[in-house]
């Protein structure tokens, strides 16, 4: 590892067992110093202001004032990077999905409640998110209220070029065009920062969409089902964690299941979900978004478009690759400016695999607009 700058980081946890485990296993990194504990939000909130710390690790269960209230405050009053723990239960789901509405960068699933003896068991991911979580851009965790507006109007001053105006690169791609005449399905794979991205995107996506959209999201088995019915509540398509065999029906958005890969294959009725908890995790995930491309490639009787965003890592890059040979298929990366990690969407772009660059507010607009052209 090359030489960086230490990030302080500030741990929140009621427990003082809790407390003194993650500090551990954080001070055992060279770009880590824990400069301060708190053992509630409210006493958390103090500590930011007072030390102001690179990133945060916090608990969502608190006595006084909980995580996600001083999430709330935190990201009012300091904006911090904030790596969430929290429970697998159903609530503790829903809350997840809460504060990374609130701007939470990440979080990770605790393995055995409250109080996990065996936290030993996430300490490289509890340590690998808090080292990505101190890189982010405070900029880029501000939310943005979510605005329909008519095109060239605020979307055009967010998106890094002008709304559109990337057409130019398009219609130089003829043989790339999106055929009327073919059958057109939407990918989009994401990562760290995904779930507030795919709210940018899914929300504004028409309910006539004449696509089915398949989506792969890093995320631990237990999450991705509160993560569907958020969506579902704020958009106009319908979004539902994928089940093994349904039909993939158009105007749908399809989130592959945590800890299963999603696949999709011929049926009678058209094309069906094929979830696989057999192969194995791909570079740690699994679902994998290079796993989904793979399949999608298989099937050239078909066209895509394919939108990579947030992410720590390179997932995609391989299966876009793939895909790219195998399929008539455009591709939007999400520009640096937006990405909470510009990891992902910095590999396809840097392998030559994006036909376009866009803000995260515009990524639909540009689905729509290759769906239409």
């Amino acid at each position: 590892m090359g030489f960086g700058t230490v990030k302080k980081v500030l741990v929140v946890d009621d427990s003082a067992f809790m407390r003194k485990l993650i500090s551990e296993m954080l001070s055992k990194h060279p770009l880590l110093e824990v400069i301060g504990i708190a053992r509630n939000g409210q006493d958390a909130l103090a500590k930011v202001i007072e030390l102001r710390p690179d990133v945060i690790t916090m608990d969502i269960e608190m006595p006084l004032m909980n995580g996600l209230e001083a999430l709330k405050q935190i990201m009012e009053q300091q904006p911090t990077p904030v790596v969430m723990l929290s429970s697998t239960t159903e609530i503790g789901a829903e809350n997840t999905m809460i504060a990374m509405d609130y701007g939470a960068v990440d979080f990770v699933a605790k393995p055995g409640g409250a109080i996990s003896l065996n936290l030993h068991q996430v300490e490289q991911e509890i340590v690998g998110k808090v080292v990505a979580a101190s890189k982010v851009r405070i900029s880029n965790l501000i939310k943005q209220p979510i605005t329909l507006v008519e095109p060239g109007t605020a979307l055009q001053e967010t998106a890094t070029k002008p709304l559109f105006a990337f057409a130019n690169k398009i219609d130089s791609l003829q043989e790339k065009k999106i055929s009327k005449a073919r059958e057109t399905f939407v990918i989009i794979g994401t990562s760290t920062g995904g779930p507030r991205a795919l709210q940018e995107v899914l929300t504004r996506l028409p309910s006539d969409i004449n696509a089915p959209i398949l989506v792969v999201q890093h995320m631990p088995a237990g999450f991705t089902k509160s993560l569907a019915q958020r969506l579902d509540g704020l958009s106009d398509i319908r979004v539902k964690e994928a089940e093994d065999g349904e039909t993939l029906l158009k105007g749908v958005a399809y989130i592959a299941p945590g800890g299963k890969h999603l696949k999709f294959e011929k049926c009678p009725a058209g094309f069906r979900v094929r979830l696989d908890e057999t192969e194995p995790p791909r570079m740690g995930h699994r679902p994998s978004v290079d796993v989904l491309l793979e399949s999608a490639a298989e099937k050239r009787d078909l066209q895509y478009v394919t939108a990579i965003m947030t992410g720590m890592g390179h997932d995609g890059r391989e299966g876009m690759q793939q895909l790219k040979v195998s399929c008539k298929t455009i591709t939007i990366a999400e520009s640096e400016k937006t990405s909470i990690v510009y990891g992902m969407p910095k590999a396809i772009t840097e392998a030559g695999l994006a036909d376009q660059v866009v803000d995260v507010q515009c990524i639909a607009a540009a689905i729509k607009e290759i769906l239409h052209s």
